[in-house]
């Protein structure tokens, strides 16, 4: 059995989950990480990515996550984020409608912060998409 460590996601909303693992792998601003049991402590920002998740079980699960923080102790791993969604939460067809407004959005942008954030909103449906296909395949 491989060994766990406890780890934890939070939004503003409710505790996302809170559970020993035996890794979890995200996107941070510099590049993809994989934290195991026993990693050496930091903090960093995470990117709007898929959450892969790797249970005390072995299960594989998959969530989208938003921009946030982790926090890597020797005592537990901790991931602050905007907002969290399991597959099964996603809403696919709001999804694809998100995504096809932000396209449209970002033709018409005429400002930097409308081409950011049109960008930041087909990230976040391109994610949720991707987590749900992801989910799918294991089956």
């Amino acid at each position: 059995m491989a060994a766990t460590f406890r780890f934890e996601v939070y939004t503003p909303y409710r505790l996302f989950f809170a559970d020993y693992v035996e890794s979890v792998s995200m996107t941070l601003v510099d590049g993809e990480i994989e934290i195991l049991a026993q990693h050496s402590a930091f903090t960093a920002p995470v990117e709007t990515c898929v959450l892969r998740v790797i249970t005390q079980k072995g299960e594989r699960h998959y969530a989208f996550i938003s921009t946030g923080i982790l926090e890597v102790t020797e005592v537990k791993t901790v991931l602050m984020v905007d907002s969290a969604e399991w597959s099964e939460e996603i809403d696919t067809e709001r999804a694809v409608i998100s995504g096809n407004h932000a396209r449209e959005n970002l033709k018409n942008a005429l400002l930097k912060f409308e081409v950011d954030y049109a960008k930041n909103e087909l990230k976040r449906s391109e994610v949720r998409m991707k987590v749900v296909e992801m989910q799918k395949a294991l089956k």
